[in-house]
């Protein structure tokens, strides 16, 4: 079973983004995909995690929503 989680900070007001990420994930990788998590969090926080592994960090990676479809394909 694929779980896709991204994780989004609220006081940031990161949720637009996350939902953004989400659909274009769905809209490419729909089919592969069992179970997709939102996943509320703070403290700066953007990550998306395909079964427990970070694939995107905004700490460590340069937003792109293509960039971030292509990561979640490769650990697919």
């Amino acid at each position: 079973m694929t779980t896709v989680e991204i994780e989004y900070c609220v006081p940031c007001g990161f949720r637009d983004r996350a939902l953004d990420v989400q659909r274009a994930i769905l809209t490419a990788l729909e089919r592969d995909i069992d179970e997709f998590r939102l996943v509320m969090g703070d403290h700066g926080i953007f990550q998306v995690n395909v079964d427990g592994t970070t694939v995107f960090d905004k700490d460590e990676d340069e937003f792109d929503v293509d960039a971030i479809v292509r990561a979640v394909r490769g650990a697919l």
